[in-house]
């Protein structure tokens, strides 16, 4: 599995780019997605060569100003400077923000009673590790009858890659096993042992479903969105999530779902047995 994360997150973010976004002719019969390794180059002012070496992982300590100019061409946001940055201080290696902690499984009172406050929509305080460690009960009506709630505490990783019946609760299973893998990928991945452990147990149950993400998908998850989710008793339903993270020293956080349709905040009415509206739905 490919531990160049930096290159991974510059060549994903380059083809996600048109030229017609940073000013530049489309012109004709582009055979590569999004931008040419060239244009980025000229862009932010450093050789072809370089932007190479970095995107194949010859080259994992960029200076400052090149990070900057390379996230300027890159049109990248705040959150994926931030990423772009710590990918940089990774490759150092011999320090994590975990310090090798063990997964968070403690739930703080105040935490609990924030959670508690979220009923009835579906809401679930997660590690890094993607162990659910407590949940609303808007969150068991709709995940339990799934199959996620399974296990001794819950794991949404394990849930998605290796039981049969996530393919059929997620109809974009494949967007959710991406999203899965980035989340884990956030931060030092592999350098931290719990993730490594967990990792290396995918690799075996899961295969090349899992390894090839590792490879090819950033470490920088979507904090919010719309996902598909079929339910055996409500149907599919269009959920909006949002995630909210705590404090580092938690290294927890909490995603809130909310309906993204009407026919969706219905449904989860009645589900939770609330008269019409206890959810209203939000644009998704």
């Amino acid at each position: 599995m490919s531990d160049n994360e930096l290159g991974i997150f510059l060549r994903t973010r380059r083809e996600t780019l048109t030229p017609a976004q940073v000013g530049l002719p489309a012109g004709a019969r582009r055979r590569t997605p999004g931008l040419r390794r060239a244009e980025v180059a000229a862009l932010a002012g450093v050789s072809v060569e370089y932007v190479t070496r970095l995107e194949q992982g010859r080259d994992r300590r960029p200076s400052v100003q090149v990070l900057s100019a390379l996230a300027g061409t890159l049109r990248l946001t705040a959150s994926e400077r931030v990423h772009l940055h710590r990918l940089t201080k990774a490759a150092d290696g011999g320090f994590t923000c975990s310090g090798g902690a063990s997964p968070n499984r403690t739930v703080r009172p105040t935490v609990q009673a924030l959670l508690d406050r979220f009923e009835p929509a579906p809401a679930v305080l997660l590690n890094r590790l993607s162990e659910a460690l407590a949940w609303t009960d808007g969150y068991e009506r709709l995940a339990g009858p799934v199959g996620l709630l399974d296990g001794s505490p819950p794991n949404l990783a394990r849930f998605i890659f290796t039981d049969d019946r996530a393919r059929t609760a997620y109809p974009d299973w494949d967007r959710i096993a991406d999203q899965q893998v980035a989340a884990l990928k956030q931060g030092p991945f592999r350098t931290d042992p719990h993730v490594g452990a967990l990792a290396d147990e995918l690799t075996v149950t899961a295969g090349t479903a899992f390894t090839g993400r590792v490879d090819t998908v950033p470490g920088l998850p979507e904090s919010s969105g719309v996902a598909r989710l079929v339910h055996p008793g409500a149907g599919e339903l269009r959920l909006a999530y949002e995630t909210l993270e705590l404090p580092a020293d938690d290294d927890q956080h909490l995603v809130v779902h909310l309906p993204a349709d009407d026919a969706t905040s219905a449904a989860l009415d009645r589900l939770t047995g609330r008269r019409p509206g206890g959810l209203r739905a939000v644009s998704g």
